[in-house]
């Protein structure tokens, strides 16, 4: 069940405070009244609704930097550090996800997309690295677009590699 509307400002208000003394992450209110927070290391951005707000929860990781836990009303969640929005990658069938981090962030996606181009440049690659490889890209693309990133561009750059990889003899 939702929060009241007063609850939620209260929630709000607690988001925006830890945005305003984060380093790397920016907010405003967008026309339609939703609030968009933009994290400054690559311009990527989640806009949410007051309304869609459940839980704040304040937290510490084991280096003892303050983060926050947002709970959405949908039972999506993200964590907020004072510089990245972190996500849950998305279970995909055939990818072991124990072998993934619990929580996921926009720079991850570049990071596995250069390891599948070095597997794909690699004289030694195989098949099936190269799509578990793409596997973990989708989990993690998934993952940040099911929170509310637009994540179209990195999309569109998986999209160019052929489903079926094979290697040609040089």
């Amino acid at each position: 069940m939702n929060p009241a509307p007063e609850k939620q400002l209260e929630l709000l208000s607690e988001i925006l405070s830890f945005v305003k003394t984060s380093r790397g992450l920016r907010s405003h209110t967008l026309a339609d009244g939703r609030t968009r927070i933009t994290q400054s290391l690559d311009g990527k951005h989640f806009d949410f609704a007051t309304s869609d707000l459940e839980s704040v929860l304040n937290r510490t990781d084991t280096e003892g930097h303050d983060f926050i836990q947002i709970n959405f009303a949908s039972s999506k969640k993200v964590l907020m550090t004072a510089t990245l929005i972190g996500f849950k990658p998305v279970p995909l069938k055939g990818l072991d996800l124990t072998k993934l981090p619990r929580v996921v962030t926009t720079p991850d996606i570049e990071s596995v997309f250069e390891a599948v181009q070095d597997a794909l440049h690699a004289t030694d690659t195989d098949s099936r690295e190269v799509a578990v490889l793409k596997k973990v890209f989708e989990a993690v693309v998934a993952g940040g677009e099911s929170v509310g990133f637009d994540l179209s561009n990195e999309r569109s750059l998986i999209a160019r590699i052929p489903a079926q990889f094979t290697k040609t003899a040089a």
